[in-house]
């Protein structure tokens, strides 16, 4: 079974190592995370799934052979610089840390480094995650084969080259956030109109996933479902007006390019 080790026990760590474990790719006593000594409730979560927890970034690279740097960009470096003598060539390096390239994560490991970054979301909790991937220079087929294994345990992956990467963020790494904007808005648009709140969530929640699975089973361009959804001078006619009049769509955008571009800042930053 696959020895995993996170460096850094956050919710997306956490999420990660269940996914790994349903999927039979590991088991939890083969799991280590290092945690804050503060953070108690993560520590008892891997705890709970029978991983071991420490509170030295040394032995997750020590006991480890895929290593998933999952910590805050910012302390990234300092996080691989004290497990820098504890990891070699045997190790798969697995980045989700946003923003950080796959040249400044070969820059602070051990020359030869297998490195691959990812940028999963959170919905990888519920299983539902969008994940992408880029190997580094030093990762083979059967590393990038292995990573898309592992974060398809958790939802989608994909493999692209690291120039989207800072775009991927804003779109499937930020997008959640988006979302759960747009379902409180309805249910808010709901309960306006008499829905009772907790209905209201529950139905503008199912139709955001409903909309999302035609978009992918389907895989009909989404203006055509609009389309089907959209009689003459009928309902949903009057509220598509209503959002074009409302700038819905550049907002979205605007969404978007916000999120690349701090990402691209953060990158920036860490270069410095």
């Amino acid at each position: 079974m696959l020895k995993v080790g996170f460096l850094g026990g956050g919710r997306m760590a956490h999420a990660l190592a269940k996914g790994f474990i349903s999927a039979g790719l590991t088991k939890g006593e083969n799991i280590i995370a290092s945690c804050h000594p503060d953070d108690v409730a993560l520590a008892d979560a891997f705890k709970g799934i029978g991983s071991t927890v420490t509170f030295k970034n040394t032995e997750v690279a020590r006991g480890s052979e895929v290593i998933i740097v999952s910590t805050k960009p910012s302390v990234v470096p300092t996080v691989l610089t004290e497990a820098h003598s504890d990891i070699s060539t045997r190790n798969l390096i697995i980045s989700v840390a946003m923003g950080v390239t796959i040249k400044q994560l070969e820059s602070l490991l051990p020359k030869g480094s297998r490195v691959v970054r990812a940028m999963p979301n959170t919905p990888a909790l519920v299983k539902e995650g969008a994940s992408v991937f880029v190997c580094g220079s030093s990762a083979t087929k059967e590393d990038a084969g292995l990573t898309k294994k592992l974060f398809e345990a958790v939802g989608v992956c994909e493999q692209v080259p690291e120039y989207l990467l800072d775009a991927v963020t804003g779109l499937s790494g930020s997008g959640p956030a988006y979302i759960y904007v747009l379902i409180e808005a309805l249910a808010d648009g709901a309960v306006r109109m008499g829905i009772p709140r907790d209905l209201a969530y529950r139905l503008a929640a199912q139709t955001v996933v409903g909309a999302g699975q035609m978009v992918l089973q389907t895989k009909q361009h989404p203006g055509i479902l609009k389309d089907n959804v959209t009689s003459p001078a009928g309902s949903t006619a009057a509220a598509l007006y209503h959002l074009e009049k409302s700038n819905f769509r550049s907002a979205v955008i605007g969404a978007v390019e916000a999120a690349t571009n701090k990402s691209k800042e953060i990158s920036k930053s860490m270069e410095n």
